[in-house]
């Protein structure tokens, strides 16, 4: 073989292996910053989120567990929690069977206990 084809074949080689590193860095810059748009994507969704717990106003929505009492009905539990973000005494209702997974009826019983919402102004 001729020495200077020679030459030739292996600058070519190196010349592609050095392509080929440069081709792999700038796939793994890519990935790398991929990656790190979606982990801040993430974070700033669950920011989103967390913040979009309390409404507008400044309030801020808990829960509490309470035990229903023999006469309380969901209208009566509803006059106790209902607060002016909820639009009526039915959407809270909604709310608080969805919550508990009571049946269309709401039916509930005394002794029971109850998850139901409602807010505060008081960061806790």
């Amino acid at each position: 073989m001729d020495a200077a084809y020679s030459a030739y074949r292996e600058i070519r080689i190196e010349e592609n292996r050095k392509r080929r590193l440069r081709i792999v860095r700038r796939q793994r810059i890519i990935l790398g910053l991929v990656i790190a748009l979606v982990v801040f994507s993430f974070a700033f969704l669950c920011s989103k989120l967390v913040l979009s717990a309390h409404s507008e106003n400044g309030r801020f929505k808990y829960y509490t567990t309470i035990t229903v009492h023999s006469g309380d009905s969901l209208g009566s539990i509803a006059g106790d929690y209902i607060s002016s973000e909820y639009q009526d005494a039915d959407s809270y209702i909604r709310e608080v069977c969805a919550i508990n997974s009571l049946g269309e009826d709401g039916h509930i019983n005394a002794g029971e206990s109850l998850v139901v919402p409602y807010y505060s102004d008081e960061f806790k």
